[in-house]
């Protein structure tokens, strides 16, 4: 019997002070979102400062990601505020939760 892996992607929004909007897909959440905070990529998220992600959600087939974030980048700027509402309406930066006692929060989700 072959063993599968299990592989989750990532579509998030993330913004700025100004609350500029960026929405992306990728495979390691935290990864990505250290690079977007150090501005590693250079481009929109360097350029305007995206540093906080406020927003995700996840799925473990890349064609539904990649297809989600194409419908998210193409909402309204109403419709994609009140997708983050639903998740944070307090539009923390969801980054300060993701570790707890030295252990990944995302990591636990994966294993419940």
């Amino acid at each position: 019997m072959e063993c599968v892996m299990s592989k989750d992607y990532y579509v998030y929004i993330m913004t700025n002070k100004s609350r500029t909007l960026y929405t992306g897909v990728t495979n390691d959440l935290m990864r990505r979102v250290y690079e977007h905070k150090n501005k590693l990529i250079k481009g929109f998220t360097s350029k305007y400062n995206i540093q906080f992600p406020v927003y995700y959600e996840s799925t473990s087939i890349i064609h539904v990601a990649l297809e989600r974030e194409k419908q998210i980048k193409g909402l309204l700027r109403s419709k994609k505020i009140a997708l983050i509402d639903s998740m944070n309406h307090e539009w923390k930066d969801l980054s300060e939760e993701w570790f707890v006692d030295g252990s990944s929060i995302l990591s636990e989700e994966k294993n419940h």
